[in-house]
Formats: C-alpha cells, sequence, structure tokens
C-alpha cells in the first residue's frame, strides 16, 4: 500500500450554514420538530429566512465542518462535495480552502443554487436544522476522482447522502475505490431521522463492509435499532460493525468493536451555547486519533476535547487552534 497523500477525505453535502438564535415559539409557528433536520424546498427556505433574525453565515455541512476540524489539528485533508458557481458557492470554496483542506470538485455551472442549512439555536444550545440541499443533490459518481480516493488513508461519508439518489452512487463507489486500494471507510449516521429514512440501507452497509467504522449519538444508535435501551442496542452495533463510537453528550463516548468497550469521559465546559457541529467536531478528533495510530482512548478524548470547544460558540467551525488545545491538554498531536 503506497503511502497516502491525504490523511482523511471527507465527501459530502456542501452547505451554507445560517444561524440564528431563536426561541421555542419560532420553531412551533414554522411546525419545526427541535433538535432535527428536515429537507425543505426553495420556497419553505425562502419563507423562514425572510422570518429569521439577525444570522451568522459560514461555510458549513457535516462532512465538511469534520474536515476542517481534522486539518485544524494538523492532518493533511481533502474534500468533495458539490456546490454552484454562484456567490455563496464562492465563498464555500474560498472558505474551506483557507481552512487548509483541498477541494477540487467542479462546481455546476447551472442547475440548483448553493445548498443552505437555516438553523435555529434555541437558549439552551440546541439546534434545529431546515436543509435546502441545492446544488449538494448533484454531486455525481464522475465528481468522485479514483486517485484521489485511493491517495487518502481513510474517507469520511456522511449519512445525509444517503438523500440524493446521484451522491449514494458517488460514496458507493468511493468506498469500492478506497477498499480496492487498502484504506478505510467511515460513516457517520448524520441524524436519528436520516437513520429512519435509511435504517436498513444502513445496516446493509455496516454487515456487508461496504463501511469499516461508525460514528452515531445516542438518538442515531436507538433509532437505528428501534430499542429504547442503550446496552442492548450498543450489543446490537458490536455484532454489526468492526469498529463504532457513540457520543452520549455530557456522558462522554464509547468506543465499542466485538472484542471491546471503551467509554470516555465528556471534556468540561465553561457554557453551552450552540450545540451544531458537536458530532462533526467529535468525529473530527476521533479520526485525527486513528490516522496518528492513538489507541482508541487518546482517540476518543481529542474528539471530546474539538466537541467541547465547538459546542461552546456559535457555528461548526473551530474558532481556536484545535491543535495547541490537545498539546495543552496533554494529547497526542
Amino acid at each position: 500500500m503506497t503511502e497516502a497523500k491525504y490523511d482523511v477525505l471527507g465527501i459530502g453535502n456542501a452547505i451554507f450554514d445560517i444561524l440564528v438564535r431563536t426561541d421555542e415559539s419560532f420553531l412551533a409557528a414554522h411546525g419545526m420538530t427541535k433538535g432535527g433536520m428536515a429537507l425543505i424546498d426553495e420556497a419553505r427556505a425562502a419563507a423562514i429566512y425572510r422570518d429569521m433574525g439577525p444570522a451568522v453565515e459560514i461555510s458549513g455541512g457535516s462532512a465538511a465542518n469534520t474536515i476542517v476540524g481534522v486539518a485544524n489539528l494538523g492532518a493533511r485533508a481533502a474534500y468533495v462535495g458539490k456546490v454552484r458557481d454562484d456567490q455563496i458557492g464562492r465563498l464555500y470554496s474560498h472558505d474551506i480552502r483557507a481552512a487548509g483542506v483541498a477541494f477540487e470538485t467542479r462546481a455546476a455551472s447551472d442547475g440548483p443554487a448553493t445548498g443552505c442549512s437555516y438553523i435555529l439555536v434555541t437558549p439552551d444550545g440546541e439546534r434545529t436544522m431546515n436543509t435546502y440541499l441545492g446544488a449538494a443533490q448533484e454531486l455525481m459518481p464522475d465528481d468522485i476522482d479514483a486517485a484521489q480516493i485511493a491517495a487518502s488513508g481513510v474517507i469520511y461519508l456522511e449519512g445525509y447522502l444517503w438523500d440524493p439518489k446521484n451522491a449514494k452512487e458517488a460514496f458507493l463507489k468511493a468506498s469500492t475505490i478506497a477498499h480496492d486500494a487498502g484504506r478505510q471507510v467511515a460513516l457517520t449516521l448524520s441524524d436519528s431521522f436520516c437513520v429512519d429514512r435509511y435504517r436498513g440501507e444502513f445496516l446493509d452497509l455496516m454487515r456487508g463492509g461496504t463501511v469499516d467504522l461508525v460514528f452515531a449519538n445516542e438518538a442515531e444508535l436507538q433509532s437505528l435499532y428501534q430499542a429504547s435501551d442503550f446496552d442492548a442496542a450498543l450489543t446490537q452495533l458490536r455484532s454489526d460493525a468492526k469498529l463504532a463510537v457513540v457520543t452520549r453528550s455530557e456522558k462522554g463516548c464509547v468506543v465499542a468493536s466485538k472484542d471491546s468497550v471503551t467509554a470516555v469521559p465528556a471534556f468540561p465546559i465553561r457554557e453551552m451555547v450552540d450545540t451544531t457541529g458537536a458530532g462533526d467536531l467529535f468525529a473530527a478528533g476521533f479520526l485525527f486519533g486513528l490516522v496518528r495510530g492513538a489507541s482508541h482512548e487518546n482517540a476518543g478524548r481529542l474528539g471530546a476535547l474539538a466537541a467541547a470547544e465547538v459546542i461552546q460558540h456559535i457555528g461548526a467551525r473551530p474558532q481556536t487552534s484545535l491543535k495547541e488545545l490537545a498539546k495543552a491538554n496533554g494529547l497526542p498531536v
């Protein structure tokens, strides 16, 4: 196996985030399910945006947030996602490259606008997302560069890719190329509502060996197995996945394989401001630890550290050097 050019390459829906602080009444007035992610059309996107207060706008997308975190920790990172060649698409491309991520996916010259997610953050820090996929759903198998995939140590895929049909095919193409090159494939389940839509297919990906590592939170795990008991669901996950990481908010995380279960505590925080990106940045820290050869416990601690940084401010991208933060806390970088 040749040495990797990139440590981690992410493939996901390239989405521009528009975040605003709001209250429960706004969610109720707009018929939103708190804490979830709903797919919306352009008309609903316009209606939500019209009623939102002053917003923070930043490039986002689940896998993209993870890959920016990986780069911030000091690893070599690349991203594949589709934007339109419009103002927001150009801003998105600039942002992710400025974060030290290789981003070479050709922008669409026509079709839907660059995707946007309208994220409402309530006073308890919980985020509710309304996502217009736009150009993100135009990601095609042809956008997968076989040489780039084969040159990446870990391919990281988001469950949200299962919504657009062509993106699903791009996901499977990338997984096949990666495994043929002796690389690892990781999947994040993304959202419990996403799991509800594709439960059987996600289980097939794990059981059939399409993915080697699975990230989930407690709600996603329980949705996957339709189980209310965490331990029972974890037992099933251990029989289906080669390696899995389940985040449990303030309870920390569990790293599970067929042979072992390692519990890692959460990192202490001063104040919970916005949970947007918590899972994404946890995955960044864990993947960084994995490619650096850290133990499962230390990889989990790196994930917990990165998640703790991002939930203490608005937005899903780190606002400080995670690498320096890890060093200051005695973690391997």
